[in-house]
């Protein structure tokens, strides 16, 4: 049977390579090759051989192409001179390909493919595969790792700036993209809350609470890539050493990075007991967060970081049906924009300060009263944490400088002791923990502290790195759009906006001549 008269013409090259590949492995050098160099050796040739056949099927469409009867310039020029034979390279992620095609010219301006817009050709030689391919590694870990991946993977060798060139460009349509998305159906919105976990055997489900979250984590920038206050602070600061920093003075080395987060949760009611009691003791496993969303920026400020918070919480209960509740650290800043987004959206949020931030305090206050390492520190802590939580952290502070004032500290001896008891004086209305552990509302943070060590530490924080603001923008961008699970459909968003940027606003009206049949 003669198999190759029923294939198409046009692939005798890639025809070629596969018989090769077949007449080597049918030979006796194959035959003396252990399974895992034969792995190795059909990886390269593997590629080589798809590299092939994506070749000749662009140069089938190179020789199929046909003329446009009219095409117009988005300035409204006519390009009437069509050249065929315009070639211009393609970096795949099976290696490096030449596409040619017709170029509609006119004088004085830039040429014309449509070819390029019918393939969504990227401006840049890397292909879409290759940047999506760089995207992904790139928000995995270091940049030398990312390079490297890329070069096994598809043969293609990058620079490293060309690599951070190709991550920011992937990174640039994050905004529009949740942006775009529309808002839950009211179908969706009862859908989610029917599968809201119950709350005990024979009583109604309750409704997931909506959780915000806002918090900010320092990176290492370089100089030019601080903010100016920051900037000033360590052109004043003289270091100790010549070749790296002392501790302490990466102070003046990092810029804020605004982190929020929007999730459900199914309410657990608990008493102050419970909450503190041991995890051994605990009978009740604590409910999973659900639909978890993340957002990060190095150059937006924590102002228009809580707006996307809050746009996200409107997309998933735009007529503002559920119970939305804010945990912060205590952060004056975040707590005021918070309560102004809520205003301006005329939405009920209701603003809790995480109590591991309580408790810290607490810890800090206890040291001025114990010797380190005393039991009874850790039992004093403890009592007053239950009495927080039963709603008196006004007559906690009062306690905490009693017992200050009654040893007779000096006011360096009791420094941490009236902070703690200023902190929860000014924090009193945000911590209504009572109403808290009734309604099953979350106290902690976790997903927060969470998103900020994987968004930021995991990745920006490897040692010796410095930042440009261009690259940790791209990168926070895209570990927000994986942790989201969103990476697959931002992908195809992106794809779409790259093709109205680079094709389609080059056309009058945005309209891409067809070419005649």
């Amino acid at each position: 049977m003669n198999v190759a008269g029923a294939l198409p013409a046009g692939f005798d090259a890639s025809f070629e390579r596969c018989g090769q590949i077949a007449r080597f492995l049918d030979g006796e050098d194959a035959a003396r090759l252990e399974h895992s160099e034969i792995e190795s050796w059909l990886e390269i040739e593997g590629r080589d051989l798809l590299r092939a056949f994506l070749q000749d099927h662009l140069a089938l469409r190179a020789c199929r192409e046909q003329r446009a009867d009219m095409v117009l310039d988005d300035g409204g020029v006519a390009h009437r001179a069509v050249e065929r034979g315009h070639e211009r390279g393609l970096q795949s992620v099976f290696g490096e390909v030449t596409v040619s095609r017709l170029a509609y010219r006119a004088r004085g301006e830039e040429n014309l493919h449509l070819a390029d817009a019918a393939l969504n050709l990227p401006e840049e030689r890397a292909s879409h595969g290759v940047r999506r391919l760089t995207a992904s590694e790139c928000s995995r870990g270091s940049f030398d790792d990312a390079l490297q991946s890329v070069r096994e993977r598809t043969g293609v060798s990058l620079g490293k700036q060309q690599l951070l060139a190709l991550a920011a460009r992937a990174a640039v349509d994050f905004d529009a993209f949740y942006a775009s998305r529309s808002h839950l159906s009211s179908d969706a919105q009862d859908e989610r809350d029917s599968d809201a976990t119950a709350v005990g055997v024979g009583e109604e489900k309750q409704p997931e609470v909506l959780v915000l979250s806002a918090d900010g984590k320092g990176i290492v920038m370089r100089a030019e890539a601080l903010r100016a206050q920051t900037a000033k602070a360590a052109a004043r600061a003289s270091p100790k050493l010549k070749t790296r920093l002392s501790r302490g003075e990466k102070a003046n080395r990092k810029r804020i990075a605004e982190i929020g987060a929007v999730y459900v949760i199914a309410p657990a009611p608990r008493t102050a007991a419970q909450v503190l009691a041991p995890t051994a003791e605990k009978t009740e496993p604590a409910p999973k967060a659900k639909d978890k969303w993340v957002t990060a920026s190095i150059v937006q400020d924590a102002a228009q970081v809580i707006g996307d918070v809050f746009a996200e919480a409107e997309r998933r209960d735009p007529e503002h049906q559920r119970t939305w509740v804010a945990l912060v650290d205590g952060n004056c800043h975040q707590i005021d924009r918070i309560r102004k987004e809520a205003k301006a959206r005329k939405v009920k949020v209701t603003i809790l300060i995480d109590l591991i931030h309580v408790l810290e305090y607490l810890w800090s206050a206890c040291w001025c009263f114990f010797d380190e390492g005393d039991p009874n520190a850790e039992k004093w802590v403890h009592e007053k944490a239950l009495a927080v939580l039963e709603g008196n952290a006004g007559i906690v502070a009062a306690s905490i400088r009693r017992k200050a004032t009654t040893l007779k500290l000096d006011p360096e001896q009791r420094k941490s002791a009236d902070r703690t008891a200023d902190y929860l004086l000014n924090k009193a209305a945000h911590l209504d923990y009572p109403t808290a552990l009734a309604a099953g509302w979350p106290i902690a943070t976790g997903i927060i502290e969470g998103a900020c060590r994987h968004l930021v530490k995991d990745r920006m924080d490897i040692t010796g790195a410095r930042w440009g603001l261009e690259g940790a923008e791209a990168i926070l961008k895209l570990r927000a759009l994986r942790s989201n699970g969103d990476f697959d459909e931002y992908w195809a968003y992106h794809r779409a906006q790259e093709h109205q940027r680079v094709h389609r606003s080059r056309y009058a009206h945005g309209v891409i001549p067809t070419p005649a049949a």
